[in-house]
């Protein structure tokens, strides 16, 4: 059952009341002439009767004033089946992310890239951390999308302190996901380099992950030999640094390993995009959920019983109990 117009039902009590102050108040008795004995009127029986004639006037009222709150019944029930996964990406926004071996860089196709996954995936619960030197969160488990999108398109260089923590990075995802009772809990963690600040070694990080019961999928970003990254001189303007490409796949493999996750490497941007929907395809749990693609209006019937009400109080209105005051 669901409503159209549900306010109309705010009238409901408002006539109720209303009905039982006029009766305390006496605005409902009509007009009356004094006789000099009325002993064989039935007034016990009429009084009954007047009570019955103002039941069914109310009653037929509640019923109309229902049927405009458009109540409808669903008449065919489909089966649907979604995901049910807490999600948090954990993605690096270091310097070395400005590297352009990845069109326009780095960050920015992994920014698009994961915005096209997170929009694939509207029963899951989805969180955003960001690190360099250190790590926050972006954005907690959250089913607005549209809210974690635009906070993730906002992402940039400079939110954070440089460098690369990525076992502070995966701990502070792992956070979020503390009081998760998802079926499935899963940290996908974005990065181009190895682990060279934070307190928090990244396979002790892997040791809490696996203890909290979390899968983490590990992806090194970045092309083979070297690549440009863009320093933008107050004085020279733009110019390009050659830098080697260092990605820790060593610690990336064994915090995947450790947590039943895997370990991908992204040399540019379909390989990438390629990773995320293989990602999608593994994380999967099937929930079931009832929905109706047909309604029927219950207004009509509503209205028809409101008028033999009517029809019936007003064959009432004619006898002699009602007449008689």
């Amino acid at each position: 059952m669901r409503w159209l117009a549900p306010w109309f039902l705010l009238f409901v009590p408002a006539l109720v009341a209303l009905y039982f102050v006029r009766r305390r108040s006496g605005a409902h008795r009509p007009a009356s002439l004094g006789f000099s004995t009325a002993g064989w009127l039935p007034v016990r029986g009429r009084d009954r009767t007047r009570l019955l004639l103002n039941a069914i006037y109310l009653l037929a009222i509640l019923l109309v004033t229902v049927a405009l709150a458009r109540p409808q019944r669903g008449l065919r029930e489909n089966e649907l089946s979604g995901r049910g996964v807490d999600i948090v990406l954990a993605l690096d926004v270091s310097t070395s992310m400005r590297a352009e071996d990845f069109q326009p860089n780095r960050l920015a196709v992994a920014k698009t890239v994961a915005g096209t996954f997170l929009e694939g995936r509207p029963h899951d619960r989805l969180g955003l951390v960001i690190f360099a030197g250190t790590a926050v969160t972006q954005c907690p488990l959250t089913l607005n999308h549209s809210v974690l999108v635009d906070l993730l398109q906002r992402v940039d260089f400079g939110m954070v302190e440089d460098g690369t923590a990525i076992g502070q990075g995966l701990a502070t995802a792992l956070n979020r996901l503390r009081q998760s009772r998802a079926k499935s809990k899963v940290v996908i963690l974005l990065t181009d380099g190895d682990n060279n600040r934070g307190a928090i070694d990244p396979l002790t990080a892997a040791d809490l992950a696996r203890a909290l019961g979390v899968r983490v999928y590990t992806i090194g970003v970045g092309t083979s030999g070297i690549a440009p990254i863009p320093i933008d001189d107050p004085a020279l303007g733009r110019r390009y640094v050659m830098q080697p490409v260092v990605i820790d796949e060593a610690t990336l493999k064994g915090i995947a390993e450790k947590t039943g996750g895997h370990y991908f490497r992204a040399r540019d941007n379909q390989a990438l995009a390629a990773i995320y929907r293989q990602i999608d395809q593994m994380e999967k749990s099937n929930l079931t959920s009832a929905a109706y693609s047909e309604w029927r209006d219950r207004g009509p019937e509503l209205i028809f019983g409101a008028l033999l009400l009517l029809a019936i109080g007003f064959v009432l209105s004619l006898t002699v109990w009602a007449r008689i005051p």
